[in-house]
């Protein structure tokens, strides 16, 4: 486990652009559970491609004309419980942190992992959800 001092900043990058920080396993299951709508989940972490591509990614993704109704972060190695019950809602994918969800209506509709992550500018994860939200988001 990290130390929140730690973290802090990398998490605000996230809520103060309006995120729902998702902390303990029953916020996860409020936000996921009967959800209506369209929710994009991201699966923070504290290393590079968290960073410099999936933080930056969501973020711009979030200025296209279709997006999700909510949007809403976990931070693996911090937020543990909440973390774990958000992986729930993941599989069949195995933990990946970072990755980034979009679910629509309770159902789990797309999703990047950490291996489509690594290496992948900023840009490219934005147009990725792009599609989905032009998709699912309607």
């Amino acid at each position: 486990m990290y130390p929140p001092e730690l973290v802090a900043p990398m998490s605000k990058e996230l809520t103060d652009f309006g995120f729902e920080g998702l902390t303990t396993a029953a916020a996860v299951d409020q936000a996921l559970d009967g959800q209506k709508g369209t929710l994009l989940l991201v699966v923070n972490s504290v290393c590079g491609c968290a960073a410099g591509m999936a933080r930056p990614g969501v973020k711009m993704s979030l200025q296209h004309t279709s997006k999700p109704d909510k949007a809403a972060t976990v931070f693996a190695g911090v937020d543990r419980e909440a973390t774990e019950r958000a992986r729930e809602y993941l599989l069949p994918y195995p933990p990946s942190s970072p990755s980034i969800a979009l679910f629509k209506d309770g159902q789990l509709v797309h999703f990047i992992e950490r291996h489509h992550i690594e290496g992948s500018p900023a840009e490219a994860i934005a147009q990725n959800l792009a599609m989905a939200y032009d998709r699912f988001c309607q």
